[in-house]
């Protein structure tokens, strides 16, 4: 079945709809529903709710984006957005050829929604929807108005589209990362013997914040403890300390790891950042378009599973985009578990991966390095390729 839409010229449409209606045709859906915040921006081309940006919760109720988009028919897609929504509609109207903003909840944004679909005579038999991202009293007013209609969750399907990045998707998750990385850099340069985790987290925040960036978490550790929440823990002198952290650039992620010392690292710390940097290029220098997602694993293992530290050392690779752990998924296991079904695929140009390898060391730490890669036709590119090795702290305060 040819499912791209000529109906749609004219339209302005920020992605690439043929590719969505495919994918909606291989897995049987006739119409998605989106309600999560990443893949409603994701499907509008950047428009997110600056009032709900923090807090969805408002009253008795909460905030509800509905994005309809039924296969091969983006001439019928419709956003059903709160009220607030209207006056950056008017400064920025949605390309949706049906757009309403005037719910107040949950439960009449749905109802809406499902009022338009019915209206617009859109066909309801296999309805894909973002079980994870749908609220119990919303979900009831979708299943009672389609009782016959087969479900189906929306997660992977959008997952796939949205795994191959556009190069404008590309350029702000290159902007996240270099952001992330020029922050570290300076704060980590900023601070000397005494300093606590809280005092370089709240740094992080502000550099991240001063570059554009929302800033979305810091996992850190000092000395030889593993423990990554931020505290009132010292950086002391010989200390190391592993900062891994995602800023957020007009909803892209950038996602990186560094290390830094209190001092001068010794030989066994320099061999160490070293391995650790061995495994990551190892398992970068496959990837590019065509080659199969598991062979990022299989370029890094051999050298994790010969390592003298293999009992504690940890290697994961998984994408990057919107969400922390998005497609492609690689592994079935690790911290995070989900389905690798990406490992028997090929990689595709536009994907982005972020490689990352830990040594939990018994004696010397928390060592780690984290780096953002996307896959090109030819190879890959790096995104915050600096500051790899062990960055020195208080420069700037010395000098």
């Amino acid at each position: 079945m040819n499912v791209s839409a000529p109906q749609a010229s004219g339209l302005k449409i920020p992605f690439d709809h043929v590719r969505l209606d495919r994918l909606m045709e291989e897995a049987g859906i006739d119409v998605a529903i989106a309600t999560s915040k990443h893949n409603v921006q994701y499907l509008l081309g950047g428009h997110r709710a600056n009032f709900f940006d923090y807090m969805d919760a408002t009253g008795v109720t909460r905030y509800l984006p509905v994005f309809v988009y039924p296969k091969g028919a983006p001439e019928k897609a419709a956003y059903i957005g709160h009220r607030l929504e209207k006056f950056q509609r008017e400064v920025k109207p949605m390309w949706t050829p049906e757009t309403q903003t005037s719910t107040a909840g949950s439960v009449d944004a749905m109802q809406k929604a499902v009022d338009y679909v019915k209206k617009a005579g859109i066909k309801t038999k296999r309805i894909a929807a973002e079980f994870g991202f749908l609220p119990y009293d919303a979900s009831l007013v979708l299943r009672a108005a389609f009782p016959e209609a087969d479900w189906i969750d929306a997660l992977y399907v959008l997952e796939r589209q949205r795994a191959k990045k556009s190069a404008d998707e590309l350029a702000k998750l290159k902007i996240a990362s270099e952001a992330v990385l020029a922050s570290m850099q300076t704060v980590i340069a900023g601070h000397g013997p005494g300093s606590s985790k809280n005092d370089v987290v709240e740094a992080l925040r502000r550099e991240e914040t001063n570059r554009g960036l929302t800033f979305e978490y810091c996992l850190i550790t000092c000395g030889t403890g593993f423990n990554r929440a931020p505290s009132e823990q010292k950086w002391q002198q010989g200390d190391v300390m592993s900062i891994d952290s995602g800023g957020n650039y007009h909803g892209y992620i950038g996602d990186i790891c560094r290390m830094a010392i209190q001092g001068e690292p010794d030989a066994e710390l320099i061999d160490l950042l070293a391995e650790i940097e061995s495994i990551q290029r190892a398992a970068m220098k496959p990837v590019r378009a065509g080659v199969m997602g598991r062979e990022i694993y299989a370029a890094a293992e051999p050298l994790r599973s010969k390592s003298k530290h293999h009992n504690h050392l940890d290697f994961l690779a998984h994408g990057m985009g919107m969400v922390s752990h998005e497609a492609p998924r690689l592994t079935d296991h690790g911290p995070v578990p989900y389905p690798n079904e990406y490992a028997n695929e090929p990689l595709e140009a536009g994907m982005v991966v972020s490689v990352e390898t830990t040594l939990l060391h018994p004696t010397r730490g928390f060592i780690k390095l984290e780096d953002t890669v996307v896959v090109t036709d030819s190879g890959h590119e790096i995104y915050g390729e600096g500051a790899r090795g062990w960055n020195r702290a208080g420069t700037a305060v010395r000098n």
